[in-house]
């Protein structure tokens, strides 16, 4: 399909004023061969006025002249700058080279080693991968179960150490609320040893009488 502004608009004009076939316009343009033909019947884009590709600057004249003489011969069109600006700047999805497609499930091995507080929700957002995946390298029914190994995804190069680092650690701050929520990991109040009470230490009282002896000391 060309990258040509207005495609119906210009099979129309090539229809109305060129001996094109109908296959030569719809390749031009991108249109299936039905659809130029219902153009040239009036089915189709009956109000939509032509435009002239030459004029335009999306096709020399040569070109027109040529494919007129030729109807085996294909026009190609001018590549236009408004064209390339109309175009997604969406980026194409990701391809995982198939032998490194072998790292995602070393590291889901990893976290169900390492760190089984993470979510299988947060590993697959991490790694790119499926909670069905992650459920069968915990379970060991992964069709490459043998081979699987731990291995830090950081080391594996599928995610960096301060990101791993953030999942890791919202993830036992989430456990540790959990367990304390459900009575578990509550801290235990610490009790002092009470101080024993002070008791003055007993003096011998003086008999209610005094005595010679008490008074003036034993004599030799």
């Amino acid at each position: 399909m060309s990258d040509i502004l207005m495609p119906k608009a210009t099979a129309v004009w090539l229809v109305d004023n060129t001996s094109l076939s109908f296959e030569q316009i719809a390749d031009f343009c991108g249109l299936h061969p039905l659809e130029v033909r219902g153009i040239a019947d009036g089915d189709v884009a009956r109000d939509i006025r032509g435009v002239d590709p030459v004029t335009g600057g999306q096709l020399t004249r040569e070109e027109l002249d040529k494919a007129q003489a030729n109807e085996n011969y294909r026009m190609k069109a001018i590549v236009s700058r408004h064209a390339e600006l109309l175009k997604s700047a969406k980026p194409a999805p990701k391809y995982t080279p198939v032998s490194r497609r072998q790292d995602r499930p070393d590291a889901i091995a990893w976290f169900v080693r390492n760190h089984p507080e993470v979510a299988d929700a947060q590993i697959a957002k991490l790694l790119g991968t499926t909670k069905s995946t992650i459920e069968s390298v915990r379970n060991r029914t992964h069709w490459n179960s043998t081979n699987i190994k731990p291995v830090d995804p950081v080391t594996l190069g599928l995610v960096g150490q301060l990101v791993l680092d953030e999942v890791v650690k919202k993830a036992a701050d989430k456990k540790a609320k959990d367990d304390l929520k459900n009575g578990g990991g509550t801290i235990q109040a610490v009790v002092e040893e009470a101080e024993p009470e002070f008791v003055p230490e007993a003096r011998e009282r003086p008999s209610a009488e005094p005595t010679a002896e008490s008074v003036f000391g034993k004599r030799d």
